[in-house]
């Protein structure tokens, strides 16, 4: 860990969560991936990841043994936020009960329609997932995941994206999901596309059981960049010759660390960002008007219309 010592000391305990977060993230990430690799030779890969591509990429890619790809997951590889999508298969588990799902639901409206990643919302929710799967063991969660990817996301993977990833793996390299969603999710999601593994907000667990808590941070921020970092140097890599992918002004430090940054589907703040410092940008939405917000009827459309409203009234406000 670098010298903290000339930050104050709010900051300088904030930057040491983002590290412990972001070297958590990578050891789960390389524990996952070699397992991953064991039971390849065992089994065939998901028939996701025989799909031919949609589309060819959109840029070429270079083979590289020190290169990998990073990619974030929210808006940038799927539509909306994958732990807005977890909570809704876990209310139908009966995991929860209504007034949990009217908030998932309003939080996904806000993430749909107003285009960004609002930190509080995120750390509601994601503080809201904590307390919903305390006491539950890892196992079981990774088991209903597997059901929830079918059932919610399978269908919100973008193309152009997916086309991306593949143009890395077909070129020999790693690619790696970088999400705040937990590393559970973000590891399922990884493998069904047929990618390398995933980083993701580590939730503690004793004797595979959750315990509520994280270790260290969510990995939003700088934390994915303290994880890529991490990563890159158990794994050997040139972080000058990796490339990074997301939509979120928030991801700027991660975009920053690699020598290859892309903008995807970017929000106002990034799209500048990346203009200015003439970074590649590629926008796969046909238009936040044709985006639907997918939530259960069961969440009221009391709810979730003036969760709606509001989040098209700011979308309005920032335009």
């Amino acid at each position: 860990m670098a010298a903290l010592g000339w930050l104050t000391p709010r900051r300088r305990s904030a930057t040491a969560r983002s590290v412990l977060a972001g070297e958590a993230a990578a050891e789960a990430a390389r524990k996952t991936s070699a397992a991953d690799d064991e039971s390849a030779l065992l089994t065939k890969a998901p028939e996701e990841a025989d799909a031919a591509p949609p589309e060819e990429p959109a840029f070429p890619v270079a083979g590289d043994d020190r290169a990998a790809a990073f990619f974030d997951l929210d808006n940038t590889v799927m539509q909306g936020a994958a732990i807005f999508h977890f909570g809704r298969g876990l209310y139908k588990r009966k995991f929860f009960e209504r007034r949990e799902l009217t908030r998932f639901a309003w939080q996904q409206a806000w993430f749909r329609l107003a285009g960004v990643e609002d930190p509080e919302h995120m750390q509601d929710a994601r503080d809201s997932a904590l307390s919903i799967v305390k006491g539950h063991r890892v196992s079981e969660l990774m088991s209903i995941g597997e059901e929830i990817y079918d059932e919610y996301m399978a269908d919100r993977i973008w193309p152009g994206t997916r086309a991306l990833a593949q143009a890395h793996l077909d070129a020999g390299q790693k690619v790696w999901l970088v999400t705040a969603a937990p590393v559970e999710t973000a590891t399922i999601i990884a493998r069904r596309l047929g990618l390398t593994g995933a980083l993701g907000t580590v939730a503690e667990s004793v004797d595979g059981v959750y315990t509520g808590r994280l270790v260290g941070e969510p990995l939003h921020g700088p934390a994915k960049a303290e994880a890529v970092r991490a990563l890159a140097a158990a794994e050997g890599l040139d972080l000058e010759r990796c490339a990074a992918y997301s939509d979120s002004h928030n991801d700027i430090p991660m975009l920053s660390l690699v020598g290859h940054p892309y903008a995807i589907n970017p929000d106002a703040k990034l799209r500048k960002y990346a203009r200015a410092r003439d970074w590649r940008l590629r926008d796969y939405r046909t238009g936040r008007k044709a985006a639907k917000v997918g939530i259960p009827a069961a969440a009221g459309v009391g709810a979730l219309a003036g969760g709606t409203a509001a989040a098209v009234a700011l979308h309005r406000r920032r335009r």
